[in-house]
């Protein structure tokens, strides 16, 4: 999936994850969520606030469904 096809979801029933939600679904720590979306293979959060980040539940359940495959650049 793309960042272009990400942005064009319909984001107005999708749900925004904190990172303990995150975790939890993930099993990932909050370092290798960081390194991993550095890389390119973890969704992008996004920024609500001075010190609050979030992420969308539909771009984590596609990271939980392939996470050896996601890749922030794969088209859809």
């Amino acid at each position: 999936m793309t960042v272009d096809s990400q942005t064009s979801r319909d984001r107005r029933k999708d749900r925004l994850l904190r990172i303990a939600q995150v975790q939890d679904r993930t099993g990932l720590s909050v370092a290798t969520v960081y390194r991993r979306e550095a890389a390119g293979t973890f969704p992008p959060r996004i920024k609500l606030g001075p010190r609050s980040v979030a992420w969308y539940e539909s771009d984590i359940d596609d990271f939980v469904a392939s996470p050896a495959g996601y890749r922030v650049d794969q088209v859809a």
